[in-house]
């Protein structure tokens, strides 16, 4: 009789291998099952040789007097919470949030964040990638199927998505409320962030991850968060790499309505707060917080308001070109980039040859003459495209080749800069925004549902593992892969990644970014 055999005799049929103590040494299945984090213990999914928790909670929920204030620590829960699902979705337009694949309920109480892990346990110590969502600062959600981070974690990192809030509740600037924190207001979305960085600092331990080897990721409006991260004093020392797809920034503050300019001044935000608060019939804060969530939601529709983080002077000081010209930045390496036709998922609009010249010479100053001559305008057709490449250039394409530019000159990481030009043959004018995203996620399916090519999968795992390669040593480089040179002033290269592959070629486009770069020039010298 076997060893095991002689145990179930001796401890009976009836009771089973269970009910009996024994010498015989269970073996572990993989993974983490539940962790220990702020605020109690959180319960898991464990399959697939990867943890998954979704739902936990990072953060107070920002409701009643809490509206409008930095994020305040979590409660604590008795017992194990189970993290088996999303969190609510942040408030913001519901057709928006659809429009993304999401179902999730809409909420002020949405400071939630996701984790999917790869590790045995929690010694393994696995770099960590964590994602901010774009939605233009008005909309997003970690829920997006889009967004799923099982396929990037099973290539060796942690995944954690980090929700924050958006619109007026996540961006409104008022006097009243300047007043009330001392330290400026209009940037409750990014305090959420940093907080939600900070959490991860504390905890991602609990699932396998290094806190020392944290990642920062984020597209469009999530590319220009952590662009406003990286040179925030208040997350210093919270991320050691930087990931931006279409993000950028680094015009300067804005003042009134100039081209290619996003962060507002706190005294133009707190106007436009002020006059919100009008629309909303509100006398103060006070009444403001009293408000229903979806009335303060519905009163955007008309209003003409526009909330983005504003240059509150203590998580935004100032704007991002002259911090980091001053060497006040977090210094890190780089992986940014941008699409070849940025500005066609927003809808083009049709020009004429004297609308564009008109619209230039009325916006862009002593620049206008050089830009009018690399933007060429001499049919409706040449037009309407330039019109489209200036919304791509100023918006994400100048902010994102300052950005390299900077970092290589002023900072010890390096810088990668890559161009997505990927496009069907129904785009003949590029790669439209947000087109690279399910590649790096490896969350690809076509309109209809089908499985994605098989050219298309392989460029997928070639930009994730560049990625992943990325988080794990702040170089996306390794030796079986299309080598990515960093970012030289002296002979600019970016990795385009076309079809099927990565190839090494000179900065795209580059006549028409500087002569944008004239005009960014003037503007700065105007805000003096």
């Amino acid at each position: 009789m076997s060893k095991i055999a002689g145990i179930v005799a001796l401890c009976g049929l009836a009771f089973a291998l269970a009910a009996c103590t024994t010498n015989v040494e269970e073996t572990k299945a993989p993974g983490i099952p539940t962790a220990k984090v702020v605020g109690g213990e959180v319960e898991g999914v464990v399959a697939d040789g990867l943890s998954v928790f979704k739902g936990i909670p990072f953060a107070a929920p920002p409701v009643g007097d809490l509206r409008w204030k930095a994020p305040q620590p979590v409660a604590p829960w008795e017992g194990v919470k189970k993290t088996v699902a999303f969190g609510n979705a942040c408030m913001q337009d519901m057709a928006m949030a659809r429009s993304m694949g999401d179902k999730s309920e809409i909420s002020e109480d949405c400071l939630y964040l996701n984790v999917w892990s790869p590790a045995a346990d929690a010694g393994d110590r696995l770099p960590v990638l964590v994602w901010i969502y774009g939605g233009g600062f008005s909309g997003g959600m970690t829920s997006v199927p889009m967004y799923d981070g099982e396929r990037l974690a099973k290539k060796g990192v942690v995944v954690v998505s980090i929700a924050y809030r958006v619109g007026p509740f996540g961006f409104l600037a008022h006097p009243e409320l300047s007043a009330e924190s001392g330290q400026g207001s209009g940037a409750y979305g990014m305090a959420d962030m940093i907080h939600g960085l900070r959490w991860v600092k504390e905890n991602v331990g609990q699932f396998g991850g290094d806190a020392s080897k944290v990642t920062i990721f984020g597209h469009s409006a999530g590319g220009m968060a952590v662009a406003i991260l990286a040179a925030s004093p208040e997350a210093k020392g919270l991320f050691h790499g930087v990931i931006s797809m279409s993000g950028g920034g680094f015009a300067p503050l804005r003042t009134k309505d100039e081209p290619g300019t996003s962060i507002p001044t706190l005294k133009l935000a707190e106007g436009v707060g002020a006059a919100f608060l009008g629309k909303l019939g509100a006398q103060d804060i006070a009444a403001a917080r009293a408000l229903d969530a979806q009335a303060i939601q519905d009163a955007i529709a008309g209003s003409g308001a526009s909330f983005r983080p504003a240059a509150d002077g203590r998580i935004i000081p100032d704007s991002q070109y002259l911090m980091y010209e001053a060497g006040d930045f977090n210094d890190t390496p780089i992986l940014v980039g941008t699409t070849s036709d940025e500005a066609a998922s927003f809808g083009a609009r049709k020009a004429t040859p004297a609308e564009f010249s008109s619209q230039i010479k009325k916006g862009y100053g002593p620049a206008a003459k050089e830009i009018l001559a690399v933007y060429p305008h001499a049919t409706d057709e040449d037009a309407t495209r330039s019109l489209k490449q200036v919304s791509r250039d100023n918006t994400f394409g100048w902010g994102t080749w300052t950005w390299a530019r900077l970092q290589t000159q002023k900072g010890r990481g390096k810088a990668f800069v890559y161009y997505y030009d990927h496009h069907a043959a129904t785009a003949p004018d590029g790669a439209g925004h947000g087109t690279d995203v399910p590649y790096a996620f490896q969350t690809l399916t076509s309109a209809q549902g089908a499985a994605p090519s098989a050219e298309d999968v392989a460029l997928s795992d070639l930009i994730s593992d560049y990625w992943v390669n990325f988080a794990k040593t702040g170089d996306p480089n390794v030796a079986d892969l299309p080598q990515w040179p960093a970012y030289d002033e002296g002979s600019p290269q970016v990795l385009t990644f076309g079809a099927t592959t990565g190839t090494v070629e000179p900065y795209p486009n580059m006549d028409k970014l500087q002569a944008l770069d004239k005009y960014f020039t003037w503007l700065r010298g105007q805000a003096k």
